[in-house]
């Protein structure tokens, strides 16, 4: 989807920050929209968008360093209200004539701000004194001419700075993470009191702006759409099905990489339930035929992707007058499939996995939404919550969860132990609480004893995380008897498994998905 030119919007420019997204998330739950745009984005752009606010995010380098990422410094002769987080305060003292300093006393984690003044815009209302979360080497040592320093720590002296005449603002610390006591106060006041902005960004002109897009793009033609039966593609066809009805065709592809039972619970949901135009296609032959002998990862989604792509044109040109295929692809999709501003962390099959060449035209009504808000916006167009709130599942499916080639014995293997995992955590009560947990099957042997005979069997990886947005996450603390069922069940249950481990890796350095 995209902003309507009449919605105030906020641009964060990202300096390859950890937190951008973050930033970018925190925005819209003031209820007002962001946007991640490149740091080097142009004079003209900027201008052309009109936004009521610019957010310079945090980033790993040194502003005085050599091809540090930096922005052309008439973006603060342009009247248009800017906040700095951590670099992007740096950068700005940089760029006006302060000083940044590598003042050998870093800061990481919780530390007590003392604020200066009453009289401030960024800490109207906020207590004086509050931890907020640093995360720096360098600090500004000297704010730029006409700035005033309004928050300290022990070891910054320009924990915070404000030009109010020019509404530029500066914080060393990070607002965005939950460890800021009044983070999101501190954002509210930039957003509402610097960049007058009203909070106008809800469910309902998100719901008005998706049905106004595929009305405009379908323009009264045939549109299909990629069902999973996850959040995501519902929520897409759901939206579109308001927009223009019958015209919308649903695709179930089965794979053969689903879970088990999934592709007769998901035909089952959604004709009787939504009473959606639905076809499902069966094509695990083809698809496993594709994925002989493929071993790398980034291989898989690429293969998954294109074959998607095929079996959607071939099912399309059946039903004729088909132009657009609609996708429930979310922002992290986009932003971890690699952008201008951010690396490619792996390529979603639904993105960058997609061919070059392409018969369909793409709808994606959901591509600027972020896990939550999607979830928010099923909610509000009926969803019930089993489908709400179920975990998220690659689209490439078992696939990714196989660690090497991809075979039917391999994948029956690992829909049954993780029909065991997710049995388990939905028994212990855990399910809502993670944001995911599944089995992986690493394609190895390793030795065990069954019975007094010695094994040689494959091993099952349990992953379990705790996350906001995917962008980052935690393993899950499960108690060891929950661990224990699970264990004992998938070893005497599931054929030509003899051990299993439990990963506790957070995201970074690991990724969710093991490929």
């Amino acid at each position: 989807m995209k902003q309507s030119q009449d919605l105030q919007t906020i641009l964060v420019l990202d300096f390859g920050a950890q937190y951008a997204q973050l930033i970018a998330r925190r925005v819209r739950e003031c209820k007002v929209y962001s946007e991640i745009v490149p740091h080097d984005i142009s004079v003209e752009e900027i201008k052309r968008r009109q936004p009521a606010g610019l957010i310079l995010s945090g980033g790993p380098e040194s502003v005085y360093a050599e091809n540090a990422p930096s922005l052309n410094p008439e973006l603060f002769d342009l009247g248009i209200p800017i906040l700095g987080i951590c670099y992007g305060t740096q950068l700005m003292a940089h760029l006006l004539g302060g000083k940044v300093n590598h003042t050998g006393k870093s800061e990481y984690g919780k530390t007590k701000l003392k604020v200066l003044s009453e009289n401030t815009l960024i800490f109207r209302d906020i207590p004086l004194r509050l931890n907020v979360w640093m995360s720096h080497r360098d600090s500004v040592s000297i704010a730029p001419p006409s700035f005033l320093a309004v928050a300290q720590t022990e070891s910054t002296p320009v924990a915070a700075m404000e030009n109010a005449e020019q509404n530029l603002y500066g914080v060393q610390f990070h607002p965005e993470v939950v460890h800021t006591a009044h983070g999101l106060e501190i954002l509210k006041n930039f957003l509402y009191n610097a960049c007058n902005c009203v909070p106008s960004w809800t469910m309902v002109s998100i719901i008005e702006e998706a049905i106004s897009l595929v009305k405009t793009k379908a323009n009264s033609g045939k549109v299909i759409c990629g069902l999973s039966g996850g959040v995501d593609s519902a929520t897409a066809a759901l939206l579109v099905h308001r927009a223009i009805g019958d015209n919308l065709t649903c695709i179930f592809v089965d794979h053969g990489l689903l879970r088990k039972d999934e592709a007769r619970q998901v035909v089952e949901t959604f004709k009787e339930h939504f009473h959606l135009n639905i076809l499902a296609v069966n094509a695990q032959e083809r698809f496993l035929k594709k994925l002989e002998g493929v071993v790398d990862p980034e291989q898989k989604r690429k293969v998954i992707g294109e074959e998607f792509i095929r079996v959607f044109e071939e099912e399309a040109s059946k039903l004729k007058q088909v132009s657009y295929l609609v996708q429930g692809t979310l922002y992290p999709d986009v932003i971890e499939s690699g952008t201008r501003a951010a690396a490619r962390i792996k390529t979603h099959h639904n993105v960058g996995g997609l061919p070059i060449e392409m018969d369909l035209k793409l709808i994606e009504p959901l591509r600027l939404l972020f896990k939550d808000e999607v979830r928010t916006l099923g909610e509000e167009l009926g969803l019930p919550e089993e489908i709400v709130w179920r975990q998220p599942f690659p689209g490439p499916g078992l696939a990714v969860r196989i660690i090497g080639e991809v075979t039917p014995e391999r994948l029956e293997i690992l829909r049954e132990a993780d029909a065991i995992v997710e049995e388990e955590i939905k028994r212990a009560g855990r399910y809502r609480q993670l944001w995911q947990s599944f089995a992986v099957l690493p394609a190895i042997r390793t030795v065990g004893v069954m019975g007094d005979k010695r094994t040689y069997a494959y091993p099952i990886i349990i992953r379990a995380v705790t996350s906001e947005d995917a962008m980052t996450a935690d393993w899950a603390h499960l108690p060891t008897q929950v661990l224990e069922r699970i264990s004992s069940r998938i070893i005497n249950e599931v054929p030509h498994v003899n051990r299993v481990a439990y990963d506790i890796s957070t995201k970074p350095p690991a990724t969710i998905e093991w490929e």
